[in-house]
């Protein structure tokens, strides 16, 4: 994305122009401009590149859309223009939002083959707006990547190497507990999910900012890849399974918006990181298992391995008694039941804080959903062997369960939380979000970051 996005002053305008207005743009425009426009108009052309009239250049773009105000409105226009270098026309309003969407939709994930180069670059003279698109830009672009990737080159190890490059990147302190090491620190159920794999069980952890400045802490679930262990997922439900740790993605990409824009935080981000494999040694159905909260849990399903690495973890980020608490996790498919693969679900122990952050995301493209904490479901969780189990007893309201599981090992009282159940993957194309990894509900996050603590 950085050698599309360049700071200047002067390039070729991109004028946005509503269905409803073009009749009366194009009577206030030159006379060949209006003869270009009129006959497009006939084939329903949506993007027109209209030449200077007396030299062999491209004068201008008119861009016809439905609606001006729409954030995606320029979602499909990077791959649709020639090389070259355009600006949105000065009296675009918006033109934060249709810099982001215009960018978004130059995304190509080309790590492991060839596609056409996109040559057409957007320039932005305002240096502040510029760097606050890209800062944007980028996270959005790190998460896909981090998603997309494939297992084989996204397992925890390759995560931890993310986050290593991110804290030496923004002066930040990066450590890791790998293997057997996560037993003798206590982090039971991060080592027993990962313990069937030759790729060590780890947990991550990055630290940034000044110690004087409210506390954020995050988490992000990393199984950077989902068998199901023994309860093995079938063929169709394991394909994507690449994606399991889009959680982490999520969290690591929030981590960059906010170290890349200074935001005055003290931030912390724990990411347990593992693989859900197949081996003699993998967990199984019945084992129980004690936490580092000391709640001991039944295994009921071995594919129900999100909870249990991120109950460690979400323990763990109590300890410093943060001001936020916010977690990430590709957790349940039936959030994606419930709500579909393109409106993120959460939970949250802080009604004024939810009501915000729907209130962002209804006006900046980027939704999510609160979901009920209905603490009359706990008592599916009931194990006749241990404290509770990790699943519960009825198919139903998989989200909500999930989600109470998770509530047990955080303290509600002391720090509010956000649980984010999100799919981290779009299974269709939309102007600005191609097939493939998705940051969902990222940039609604950190706008409500930035409006508690800047």
């Amino acid at each position: 994305m950085n050698n599309l996005l360049v700071h200047a002053n002067h390039a070729t305008p991109i004028h946005l122009v509503s269905e409803q207005n073009l009749a009366s743009w194009t009577k206030e425009q030159p006379s060949h401009v209006q003869c270009l426009v009129e006959q497009p108009r006939l084939n329903s052309q949506t993007v027109l590149l209209i030449p200077a009239e007396k030299e062999q250049a491209l004068e201008s773009v008119v861009l016809v859309v439905k609606d001006i105000d729409d954030f995606w409105a320029l979602g499909n226009l990077a791959k649709q223009l020639p090389k070259g270098v355009y600006q949105l026309a000065e009296q675009t309003a918006n033109i934060e939002s249709h810099a982001i969407a215009y960018l978004l939709g130059a995304y190509q994930f080309s790590a492991y083959k060839s596609l056409p180069s996109i040559e057409a670059k957007l320039a932005i003279g305002d240096e502040a707006l510029l760097n606050k698109v890209k800062a944007t830009v980028d996270a959005i672009f790190l998460a896909r990547d981090l998603v997309n990737t494939p297992a084989a080159d996204m397992m925890p190890q390759h995560l931890a190497e993310t986050m290593q490059e991110l804290a030496s990147k923004f002066d930040g302190q990066f450590s890791e507990i790998i293997g057997d090491e996560l037993l003798e620190h206590n982090y039971p159920t991060i080592h027993m999910v990962g313990r069937a794999s030759d790729n060590k069980p780890r947990l991550l952890e990055l630290n940034w900012g000044d110690a004087n400045h409210p506390k954020i802490t995050l988490v992000g679930k990393g199984v950077c890849f989902d068998s199901g262990g023994l309860d093995l997922k079938p063929a169709s439900g394991m394909r994507n399974m690449k994606k399991d740790m889009g959680g982490a993605a999520h969290v690591i990409a929030l981590a960059q918006m906010i170290m890349a824009t200074n935001l005055p935080v003290k931030l912390r981000v724990l990411v347990p990181a593992v693989e859900n494999a197949v081996s003699k040694n993998a967990f199984r159905p019945g084992d129980v298992i004690k936490t580092r909260k000391g709640i001991t849990v039944e295994i009921d399903n071995t594919d129900a391995e999100g909870r249990l690495v991120l109950c460690d973890a979400l323990d763990e980020a109590q300890s410093e008694s943060p001001d936020l608490l916010i977690d990430f996790a590709t957790l349940t498919g039936a959030c994606r039941i419930a709500l579909g693969t393109e409106l993120p679900g959460f939970f949250s122990t802080d009604q004024a804080i939810a009501n915000e952050l729907v209130a962002i995301g209804n006006t900046n493209a980027d939704p999510i959903w609160q979901l009920p904490l209905f603490d009359q479901y706990k008592e599916l969780f009931k194990s006749d062997v241990a404290d509770m189990a990790n699943c519960g007893s009825s198919p139903f309201g998989g989200a909500i369960t999930a989600a109470l599981y998770l509530k047990e090992f955080v303290e509600p009282s002391k720090t509010p939380w956000l649980h984010f159940d999100v799919m981290a993957w779009n299974l269709r194309a939309l102007p600005g979000r191609p097939v493939g990894g998705e940051a969902l509900g990222l940039r609604t996050v950190f706008s409500y970051l930035e409006q508690r603590y800047s």
